[in-house]
Formats: C-alpha cells, structure tokens, sequence
C-alpha cells in the first residue's frame, strides 16, 4: 500500500475520537480546550505556505497522543493548508519499521509530506528535549519530564518540532 492509499484511509480527529473511551476522550478535549500556542508559534503556524500532509500513527487511549494530536489538530485548524489522517498502529507495523524509537515503532508517529507526498521529516513519540532528559538518565528529571509532557504542558515544544520539520525538511 502506497502513502497515498493510507493517507485517504486515516481517520479524522472526530473519528479518532468515537474511538475513544470515556476517559481518552475527556483527556483528549481536556488537552485540546486548553491548548495555547504562543505567539511566536501560531506567526509560524501562519507562515506555512504550501500544503503539508501528515500521516499520524496514534491510539486515543496513548498518554503521549493524548498530547501530542490536539496540537497537530490546532495547527490543521490554523491553517488550511495542513491536512492530516490518523491510522492506528496496529495494520502497519511493518510500515512503521522505518520509523523506531529505541528498537521499536512507537506512536504517536507522525510522518510529514509535501504535496506530492515527498517526506520531510518524522516527529516520533515525544519532542527531542524530552528524549535528551531521557537520555541523560536521572530518573527525578525524567519522572518530572514525563509527568509535565503528559500533563500538556509542552503543546508549545511539540509544535516547535513539528514546524521545524515543516520548513527544514529531514528531521
């Protein structure tokens, strides 16, 4: 199956969220009712001037989506000429193989294309900041790292990768 083919296949944030259940769902709007981008990222979101597609590999039920697909909805809703479908991890495993995070697919993943479906680049799981607190290994920066991510208190930091690789390119 093309890209193309598994983008016409994605779902919608309202069909994602049918897919929820009561908990995800109430998280999910909790994340989208109080999403504020800064200033300075919606004079970026503003300034994308061609069409962007992304594929987003996420489950409504994934802490880690329940942050990170509100902002791309937002940013989809600020400007038109993003557009994105949501599929869920399971059925494209092997796809997903081109896109690990520590040995493994992960979700959310989302896949950024131009028009044309040429990729820009991969925003996988949680931001790079985040990932560097991982790394570096001190379990009480980690624990608190996690604890705001999935609190949404990074929408600012998620959409700031996602903008890089929309006009950066390979990310």
């Amino acid at each position: 199956m093309d890209i193309k083919e598994m983008f016409l296949k994605g779902k919608t944030y309202e069909d994602f969220l049918k897919d929820a259940d009561e908990k995800s769902h109430a998280r999910l709007g909790e994340i989208y009712n109080t999403l504020d981008f800064s200033d300075d990222i919606k004079r970026h979101i503003k300034n994308i001037n061609r069409k962007i597609k992304v594929l987003a590999f996420a489950e409504p039920w994934c802490p880690d989506c329940t942050v990170s697909v509100p902002v791309l909805v937002k940013m989809a809703e600020e400007n038109g000429n993003m557009e994105y479908a949501i599929l869920p991890r399971e059925g494209y495993e092997e796809f997903l193989k081109n896109y690990q995070y520590e040995g493994k697919p992960r979700i959310p993943t989302f896949i950024f294309y131009d028009e044309d479906f040429f990729e820009l680049g991969a925003f996988i799981e949680i931001p790079q900041k985040i990932k560097a607190v991982y790394e570096r290994g001190f379990q009480p920066d980690i624990i608190v790292a996690r604890r705001d991510y999935r609190a949404g208190k990074h929408s600012n930091m998620i959409a700031e990768e996602f903008l890089e690789i929309i006009f950066q390119g390979k990310h």
